[in-house]
C-alpha cells in the first residue's frame, strides 16, 4: 500500500512531483480504479499518492467560442451524465457516463481516469474517440496535446510519459445536422464492464448520412473504428436494408477474443446487434427516447462546489506524522497514521464507526456507501486522506433528537431488512436520493440504489420503503 498521500493545489505541483518520484508516485483523482489497481497488485511499487482532487476549477465543463467543450481533469461521471451541455451537445458522452458502474462510483470517478486506464472495454473512450477528442498532458517541460485516437499503444497502454498529467479533455460540440448515441451490452444493467460496446455518430445532408463514425469498445486492444461499415453508411438513406449491411460490416471489423464475459463469436454478433439498435433508434430519432429526463446523481450542493480547495498537505505513515483532521457526523476527529488507509477502513479502525459495512471491497456492492461533502460514494475507494477537512456522514448520523430518519423508519415499516449486512448501505443512498429528489419516480428510486446489493429481500421491499420515506418527508414538509 501507499505510505503518503501529498495533497496538492495545483496540477504544475503535482506534475512537479510526479517528475521527482517518478514510477513511485501516481496521480489520485476519483481513485474508483487505482485503489482496486494496488489492492490487487496490478500497480505496484506505488508510494506516494497525489492527489489533485482539490484543485480549484478542474471539475469544470465549459463550451468556448470556437464550438469546442472542453473537460477539466476532476469532472466525473455524475457530473457528465447530468450536464445539459454534454446532453444537448455531446450525447454519446453523456450516454457513456450513465452507463459507467452507479451513481456512488459515478460520483467519485473522473473521465480522465476512465481515459487513463487504458482499458478497451471502458465506455467513454468510444464517445470520446467518436467525438474527435483530444487530450491536453502536462508536465514539467510544458504542455502536448494528443488526439484520443492516438493516446493508445495497447491494452492498458498510453503514449503518457511517467512525468505527465491528463489536464483537459475536449472535442467539438455536435452540430445541428449531426446525432449519435453510444450501446452498451453488459452482464446486468449497472455495475457492469461492457461486454461490447458502441458509440455511433452520423452526420446527416438532405436526408442522407453524409459522413458517418462508428467506434467498437471490449472487442480489439484498444478502440477501433467500423472502417467498412462507415464508408458504407456515407452517402445512403438510412433504411432498413442499409442499417443491416452496417451493422453487418461492423461486426466483421471487431476482433474480440473470449474472456469471462464473453466468447469471441458471442461478442462479435453482439457487435452487430448493438450497432443496429444504434442505428435503428438514430433512424428514427429516437436516440433519447430512455435517457432519464433527471438523472439521479446522489449528490447535493450542501457544502457549495463540487471539490472543495484545501491547503496542500502531506499525510505520512507514522504517529508523527499530519493528523487527517475531518468532520464526521458533525464531530471532528483527528486521526493519526491512516493516509495509508481507505475511507472505509479509517470509520471502522479509527473512528470506530463500524455501522458502515465493507463487503466486496471493490466498489461492487454498496454496504460501505457513506456522504462525503455532500455526495454518496463507495468509502472502499476513497484514499482516507481525502477525508481531510471534509464533511462525512455515516449510518450512525442519521436521524436526529433520538428520531430514526425517515428512511431508517420506513425500512422497519416494510420489512426491508433481513440479515441487515446491507442495509447501511442502501439507507445512505436512499436518503440522499430524498435530498436530491422529493418526488423520485419508482425508474428512479432503482437508479439510485443500482449500486447497492442485497441477497435476502429482492428488492421489492426497499423500493416501497424508500416510497415510503418519501411521503413521510413530503408531509411533514
Amino acid at each position: 500500500m501507499w505510505t503518503e498521500t501529498i495533497t496538492v493545489n495545483s496540477l504544475a505541483e503535482a506534475a512537479r512531483i510526479l517528475h521527482q518520484r517518478g514510477n513511485a508516485a501516481r496521480i489520485v483523482a476519483g481513485a474508483t480504479d487505482l485503489i482496486l489497481e494496488i489492492e490487487r497488485g496490478v500497480r505496484k511499487g506505488i508510494e506516494t499518492l497525489i492527489d489533485i482532487s482539490r484543485v480549484n476549477g478542474l471539475d469544470r465543463i465549459v463550451l468556448d467560442e470556437d464550438g469546442w467543450i472542453h473537460l477539466g481533469a476532476m469532472v466525473t461521471h455524475g457530473q457528465c451524465a447530468a450536464s445539459k451541455l454534454i446532453i444537448e451537445q455531446a450525447f454519446p458522452l453523456a450516454r457513456a457516463c450513465w452507463e459507467v458502474g452507479a451513481p456512488q462510483i459515478r460520483n467519485r470517478g473522473t473521465v480522465a481516469g476512465n481515459l487513463i486506464t487504458a482499458s478497451p472495454a471502458n465506455d467513454t473512450i468510444p464517445a470520446l474517440v467518436a467525438l474527435g477528442a483530444q487530450v491536453l498532458l502536462q508536465s514539467v517541460n510544458g504542455e502536448r496535446t494528443v488526439p484520443l485516437a492516438q493516446f493508445y499503444t495497447g491494452v492498458r497502454r498510453t503514449v503518457m510519459a511517467v512525468d505527465e498529467v491528463l489536464a483537459e479533455i475536449s472535442f467539438p460540440a455536435l452540430q445541428a445536422e449531426q446525432r449519435g448515441t453510444f450501446v452498451k451490452l453488459g452482464l446486468r444493467r449497472a455495475q457492469a464492464i461492457s461486454v461490447v460496446n458502441t458509440a455511433v455518430l452520423l452526420t446527416f445532408s438532405d436526408g442522407q448520412v453524409a459522413q458517418a463514425v462508428i467506434t467498437l469498445g471490449s472487442v480489439a486492444p484498444t478502440i477501433i473504428h467500423a472502417a467498412d461499415a462507415e464508408a458504407w453508411l456515407s452517402g445512403q438513406t438510412l433504411d432498413e436494408t442499409t442499417i443491416q449491411q452496417a451493422a453487418h460490416l461492423a461486426a466483421q471489423a471487431s476482433r474480440p477474443i473470449d474472456d469471462i464475459r464473453g466468447g469471441k463469436d458471442y461478442r462479435q454478433e453482439m457487435v452487430r446487434v448493438c450497432v443496429l439498435r444504434a442505428l435503428r433508434a438514430l433512424a428514427r430519432g429516437e436516440e433519447r427516447q430512455d435517457y432519464p429526463a433527471r438523472p439521479v446523481t446522489l449528490r447535493t450542493s450542501a457544502y457549495g462546489s463540487f471539490t472543495r480547495p484545501v491547503e496542500p498537505m502531506v499525510h505520512r505513515r507514522g504517529k508523527d506524522g499530519p493528523a487527517i483532521v475531518t468532520q464526521i457526523n458533525g464531530k471532528e476527529y483527528r486521526i493519526q497514521d491512516a493516509c495509508h488507509k481507505t475511507l472505509l477502513r479509517m470509520l471502522r479502525e479509527d473512528a470506530g464507526l463500524t455501522g458502515t459495512k465493507e463487503g466486496c471491497a471493490e466498489g461492487e456492492c454498496g454496504a460501505c456507501t457513506v456522504w462525503l461533502d455532500g455526495m454518496a460514494v463507495m468509502s472502499c475507494l476513497v484514499p482516507a486522506a481525502r477525508a481531510h477537512n471534509a464533511r462525512i456522514t455515516t449510518i450512525e448520523g442519521m436521524g436526529a433528537n433520538g428520531q430514526l430518519d425517515a428512511v431508517q423508519q420506513a425500512f422497519i415499516d416494510q420489512g426491508a431488512v433481513q440479515c441487515g449486512y446491507c442495509t447501511p448501505g442502501f439507507v445512505m443512498s436512499a436518503a440522499m436520493l430524498l435530498k436530491e429528489m422529493a418526488d423520485p419516480t419508482v425508474a428512479e428510486i432503482k437508479a439510485a440504489i443500482s449500486g447497492n446489493l442485497c441477497r435476502c429481500t429482492g428488492y421489492y421491499s426497499i423500493v416501497t420503503a424508500i416510497e415510503q420515506a418519501a411521503k413521510s418527508k413530503q408531509s411533514v414538509g
